[in-house]
């Protein structure tokens, strides 16, 4: 009976030593998109008033986990059964990012709208206004966390793809959970520079000589620094957007691939995801003045 016991304990052992290496290379292989989905997700999770940011940032998180939850089995049975939707699915989720990177750029370029833009900041809400607009952009950074989780965890798949299926579960949900504890608590702590700096003030309050002045001087430059970094991500997560959202038809269609066989991988991606990403800002646009 004792021996059975070692027997077991010596299985999960072996396995969880597995996960961990197999995690490792998934992890690296990763890293980039989670880099980019770092950019995205605190461009998406701010714009808020101080008081609602983590309200808005965990109401972001919840959608992020509930995503993971309905991709997760999917893509297990996707790849078990109809691996060839995986790379239309891919597609579609890449003109999705294309259109919203290529949009913000568009915004960027266009004076009229960045004069609607102003004049729309320079409006009033009511409250209910407020709610609506809050609500609208929780939907919208949980619609695109979606798109990004679909990368995430079919790229993490392909690299245990040839493991045994409990192998293929943990590894995956690792990463998954990463891309969601990791991420937003990295984004949470992006976005409350401002609460760390005014704490570092009021702690200077209480030291004396140097490290006072250290103190202080550390709290006012991350509150200084707060409006800079969040411009910041703001241009990195709409990048990011075409990177990935243009990699995704680099990488899944041969004929684009070669079409850029002597342009450096970044160059190529960036270029495709605001080619495509123009192309549906355009049917878009179209398809409303249509409508209007």
């Amino acid at each position: 009976m004792a021996t059975g016991i070692f027997v077991v304990l010596d299985d999960i052992a072996i396995l969880l030593d597995h996960t961990a290496v197999l995690t490792k290379i998934a992890a690296k292989k990763t890293a980039g998109l989670l880099g980019d989905d770092l950019a995205v997700n605190a461009e998406k999770a701010t714009g808020f008033s101080a008081s609602r940011e983590l309200h808005v940032l965990w109401a972001i998180t919840r959608g992020s986990m509930l995503n993971k939850f309905i991709i997760l089995p999917l893509a297990f049975l996707l790849s078990a059964f109809i691996p060839q939707l995986i790379v239309p699915i891919l597609l579609l989720g890449g003109a999705y990012l294309g259109y919203e990177g290529a949009e913000k750029v568009f915004e960027w370029i266009s004076p009229n709208a960045q004069l609607h833009n102003k004049k729309q900041q320079q409006i009033s809400l009511t409250p209910d206004q407020k709610a609506k607009h809050e609500g609208t952009k929780i939907k919208d950074a949980i619609r695109t966390d979606f798109i990004l989780s679909i990368e995430i965890i079919v790229i993490t798949l392909s690299t245990v793809i040839e493991q045994t299926l409990p192998i293929q579960i943990l590894v995956v949900s690792i990463i998954a959970l990463l891309a969601t504890v990791g991420v937003y608590g990295l984004v949470a702590l992006l976005v409350r520079m401002d609460d760390m700096g005014i704490a570092l003030i009021n702690k200077s309050k209480a030291q004396q000589g140097k490290r006072a002045k250290l103190t202080r001087l550390a709290g006012h430059n991350l509150i200084a620094a707060l409006p800079y970094i969040i411009r910041i991500l703001g241009i990195i997560g709409t990048i990011a957007m075409l990177l990935v959202g243009g990699g995704m038809f680099v990488h899944n269609i041969v004929w684009i691939h070669d079409l850029f066989q002597g342009f450096p991988s970044i160059a190529a991606e960036l270029l495709t995801g605001l080619i495509v990403g123009s192309i549906v800002v355009l049917v878009m646009h179209l398809f409303h003045t249509k409508n209007s």
